[in-house]
């Protein structure tokens, strides 16, 4: 296949927002070839090691991390490959080194049960700080194994909040208040605008580039960040646009959803959506994946998400539905814009049990 067939560059906007990045063809077998070369240039010689989710939250918390030990070897990933990360962190971190999980929560215990059990033998101590919705076993399973976990109430903290809570260190005031600028943005509250500015530019620039500057300036950007912001956001809010333009809203039960399809911000897209009465979105994405996002109205998206191989928050969550086999699967996804996905995940507001409010009006009293 030659390379122009997935070089964004010579995409329409239309198409662009209908089809996957160009990362999404690259064999995974490459990419984790990519990403061991990375982390061993990054681990060798390391005496402490941050495993996190790259976006806003984890490397605030990463950001953290590294002004309180004065380093950190920061290894990327997300709740799929964090067996992955963690073998990667104990074959090439230094012996009996302090150990981070930041903004990462496993679905199951099992999958990472064999990489914790060795790394919690030869790391000197293992810390888990989070704030998302986590099952009683599995959080239970990790502390057993010899973690320290800590988990915030994911309606009140980010995972950076439960960072500078945590660890004992007196950190600048411009890194507490990057913590709850972050948070503003995680919880989805939108009071500070600087936070949507974190979250685009972890998005668009490399994690190593973004903590750079955040561990400098915090949730100030510098004038050029904020000018290449800019810049992008013209792309961004043309993808946002089509995303809405295609919209359509179901009646579910109690509640109005609102469904799109395309790659866009999906935080954005779900605002308007929420503007147009919806009290739920959900964003399919070209990859496969899709974001659900709630209002006041509906507090229960992780429940969702559960039930299509994801999890997340009350009000936020992710999954991506174990529907794609092969390559006609996804040729059948772009081209019917999210059809099955959709379909799939709005059945998981269909299956939700209603809630009992007078067992809970009896358990306030």
């Amino acid at each position: 296949m030659e390379d122009w067939v997935i070089d964004d560059e010579n995409l329409s906007l239309e198409r662009k927002s209908l089809l996957p990045g160009e990362g999404f063809f690259v064999p995974d077998s490459l990419e984790e070839q990519k990403e061991e070369q990375e982390a061993q240039e990054a681990l060798s010689g390391a005496d402490v090691a941050v495993v996190a989710d790259p976006d806003a939250d984890g490397l605030a918390a990463t950001a953290l991390v590294r002004e309180a030990y004065g380093e950190g070897a920061l290894i990327d990933a997300g709740p799929h490959d964090l067996d992955d990360a963690l073998e990667r962190v104990v074959a090439y971190s230094e012996p009996d080194a302090t150990v981070f999980v930041c903004d990462l929560c496993p679905d199951a215990y099992e999958p990472i049960a064999e990489e914790l059990t060795v790394l919690v033998a030869e790391a000197n101590e293992v810390y888990w700080f989070d704030h998302h919705q986590w099952d009683d076993t599995v959080a239970d399973a990790v502390r057993d194994a010899g973690v320290e976990l800590v988990v915030g109430e994911s309606d009140e903290e980010c995972t950076a909040d439960v960072v500078a809570r945590s660890l004992d260190y007196d950190f600048p005031d411009y890194l507490v208040e990057l913590a709850a600028v972050t948070r503003d943005h995680d919880l989805w509250l939108r009071e500070d605008p600087r936070s949507d500015d974190l979250a685009d530019y972890s998005y668009w620039s490399e994690p190593e580039e973004y903590m750079a500057v955040i561990q400098e300036h915090g949730a100030d950007l510098p004038e050029e960040v904020r000018q290449f912001l800019a810049e992008q956001r013209v792309e961004k809010d043309a993808l946002v646009e089509r995303a809405v333009e295609r919209a359509d809203v179901k009646e579910i039960g109690d509640w109005t959803v609102g469904v799109t399809y395309g790659r866009c911000s999906q935080n954005e897209v779900a605002e308007a959506m929420r503007e147009r009465g919806a009290d739920a979105s959900v964003v399919v994405k070209p990859a496969g994946s899709a974001s659900i996002r709630g209002t006041d109205e509906f507090q229960r998206c992780h429940e969702v998400a559960r039930q299509v191989n994801g999890g997340g928050h009350p009000k936020a969550a992710g999954c991506k539905p174990d529907i794609y086999d092969d390559m006609l699967d996804y040729a059948h996804h772009w081209t019917t814009q999210g059809a099955v996905a959709k379909q799939v995940i709005l059945d998981g507001f269909r299956n939700l049990e209603p809630e009992n409010d007078d067992s809970e009006e009896a358990n306030e009293e």
